[in-house]
């Protein structure tokens, strides 16, 4: 008896150690059409129904990668989402800053560079939809 409560507990301890898993996009996707669509559109090109009174216009999501010479820039695009790269511009920006909505556990994410960067779950799920998402 002592041994198999040894063994659960041994289970329990390595099972609690486990690195949480990489959301998957259907995550991302449900926060997308929560916090995006009404700019950047149902299917990410721009278009939604309040992108038409912005300036500047909402971006095609769609082509990120496109953009970025065929390399979807997972570092760039998490600093865009959380407003750490808008915190400095002197133009006005429509795109309100999502860091405080994007918290909660964290997610090991390669943001490009080979190394595993602690990221809010929240964020980590828009990102893994943005780059489902990416066209030629």
């Amino acid at each position: 008896m002592r041994i198999w409560t040894m063994s659960a507990v041994a289970a329990g301890v390595i099972a609690a150690c486990a690195a949480p898993e990489m959301p998957l996009p259907p995550e991302g996707a449900a926060l997308y059409a929560k916090n995006c669509a009404l700019c950047h559109g149902p299917a990410g090109r721009g278009d939604g129904p309040m992108a038409a009174g912005l300036s500047p216009a909402p971006a095609d999501l769609t082509r990120i990668a496109a953009r970025a010479g065929g390399e979807f820039p997972r570092a760039d695009v998490l600093s865009t989402i959380d407003g750490y790269t808008r915190m400095d511009m002197d133009q006005a920006q429509d795109m309100p800053e999502f860091g405080l909505l994007l918290r909660g556990e964290t997610v090991p994410v390669d943001v490009g560079d080979g190394q595993f960067t602690p990221v809010p779950r929240p964020l980590a799920a828009l990102l893994v939809y943005l780059e489902s998402i990416q066209e030629g």
